[in-house]
This record gives C-alpha cells, structure tokens and sequence, in this order.
C-alpha cells in the first residue's frame, strides 16, 4: 500500500483492507517517513513500512519475508519506532562551579563586555589582578576566550547568582 494515493487515503484502505481480510498481511511501501503517518498506518494495522528508497529485488524480499509472517521495517523507520519507546534521556548533570564573589563579579562584567581596564577601574583593583581573576574563571568553567566564558556562564546559571555587579 503506497500512503500518498490520488483518489484516497492509504491509512483509511490498511484498515479497510484489514476489516474485509483480517488474515491479508498489508505492507507499506512509501516515501513518507514522518512519525505521524508510520503510527497512523500501524495502528490501521500495517503489517510493515518500508520506504521506498529499497531496490527492487530488495522489495521482492521484503514481501517474500511479509508473506512468510514477518514485518518488514526500513530501518530508518525501526530507528524511529525504538526511540519512541525509549525513555527520554536524563539530562546531564550541571557541575557544581563555585566561584569566589570577586570572580562572580569579574565574569558578570565579562559577560556584559567590559574590558580589563574597565573591570579594573569598577573593581577599584590593578588591571593585573583582574586578569588573575579571569585566569582563574577560564579554569574552573574549562574554557580559554571570553566567548566560551559568557556561553558557559549562561549554559551553567552562573549569572546573578552573586547579586549585582
């Protein structure tokens, strides 16, 4: 059974033909391969789902092993099936960063694009010490440019944990 016919709906003629021939074993032999259409026409009672990017001696198997009792899958569609039965997987786990108040304040004004001078003049410390302070960001977020910084912060909920900057 192709789903994309001309004159009617290849779902409503599965259930059709399962109702008329409970034994008769329908296939789907399709280009539609979205979740809707796959489950829509199992539960009809399609007996397999193939896409039709299978060769023609591929085909003639796969309704040979139909006709023998088993369900034919493209796997791309049996891909889909078995992640829809899955549990969806647990998030992982956002590492524990602590950061002193001083690097709390020193990533929030990296975040907003203060430069060193300008996180030294606010901070009423040396342009040096600022860059230790950043160092030491960069360490405990694992990363190496400003950028990756400002991402982690807000990937991890860093921000405006230490109040206002």
């Amino acid at each position: 059974m192709d789903l994309g016919l001309p004159d009617g709906s290849g779902i409503e003629m599965i259930r059709a033909a399962r109702q008329a021939w409970p034994d008769c074993a329908v296939m789907v032999a399709t280009l539609f391969g979205d979740e809707e259409r796959v489950f829509a026409s199992l539960e009809a009672g399609a007996s397999g789902y193939l896409l039709k990017d299978a060769l023609a001696s591929g085909m003639v198997a796969e309704i040979r092993s139909l006709h023998a009792g088993g369900s034919p899958i493209s796997p791309l569609i049996a891909r889909r099936l078995l992640r829809h039965f899955q549990p969806p997987a647990a998030p992982r786990p956002v590492p524990d960063i602590e950061l002193s108040a001083r690097e709390q304040q020193v990533l929030e004004r990296i975040t907003r694009g203060y430069s060193v001078a300008e996180i030294a003049e606010s901070l009423q410390v040396s342009p040096w010490t600022v860059q230790t302070y950043v160092r030491r960001v960069y360490e405990k977020l694992d990363v190496h440019s400003k950028a990756a910084a400002v991402n982690a912060a807000h990937r991890l909920g860093l921000l405006d944990k230490g109040g206002q900057a």
